[in-house]
Order: structure tokens, then C-alpha cells, then sequence
């Protein structure tokens, strides 16, 4: 059974950080690239940060670039989304996506909150 789950959001100020982390099982988590989105109820599902199966490249959505960064460790089949800097802005539902191929799996989402 496939699962992606992730965790580490919650409630932060404006300038402060959190740390998602995406836990994987159920498939062969190095074979996929792993991704970060996000989504505001109302707008369309939107790509925050990709990377490789090995972890050697990285790309990142314009508003995102210098204050996120994507890392994965296969040794844990985990992926995590650093988050730096954060804005009201960022507040949205955060997802875990794993791509292989045709084969696509999501997690359920966390919830992160930027108030002012």
C-alpha cells in the first residue's frame, strides 16, 4: 500500500520558518522524484519545489527560490521542505507528490499558517 504522509506544519509568524517532511513507503521511494506543492482553496494546485531521484538537482517556483529549499534522503524515504522567510502569502495546504514514470502518488497534506 502506497502512503505519503507528510507533517511539520502548523501556525508561524511572518519571517519565521518550518520544516515539512514527506515520509514514503510502499514503493521504491529512489526511483521517484519527489515534489512539493501547495494549494489555496480557490486556486489551482501549484508547484512549489522539485527533486531528482538522486538528489542532485533541485528546481523551484519563482516566489519560492531563495527561501525554500527541497532536500530527500533515500536512506529514510523521506523528502522535506525547508521554509525560510515565510509570508502570509505561503498560507496554503501543503502536498507531498512522488513521480515515476506514469505512476503518480500524493499524500493528503499539511496545513501551514502565516499570520500577521
Amino acid at each position: 500500500q502506497v502512503q505519503l504522509v507528510e507533517s511539520g506544519g502548523g501556525l508561524v509568524q511572518p519571517g519565521g520558518s518550518l520544516r515539512l517532511s514527506c515520509a514514503a513507503s510502499g514503493f521504491t521511494f529512489s526511483s521517484y522524484a519527489m515534489s512539493w506543492y501547495r494549494q489555496v482553496p480557490g486556486k489551482e494546485r501549484e508547484l512549489v519545489a522539485t527533486i531528482t531521484r538522486a538528489g542532485d538537482s533541485t528546481t523551484y517556483a519563482d516566489s519560492m527560490k531563495g527561501r525554500f529549499t527541497i532536500s530527500r534522503d533515500n536512506a529514510k524515504n523521506t523528502v522535506y521542505l525547508q521554509m525560510n522567510s515565510l509570508k502570509p502569502e505561503d498560507t496554503a495546504v501543503y502536498f507531498c507528490n512522488a513521480r515515476f514514470s506514469t505512476r503518480v502518488y500524493w499524500g493528503q497534506g499539511t496545513q501551514v499558517t502565516v499570520s500577521s
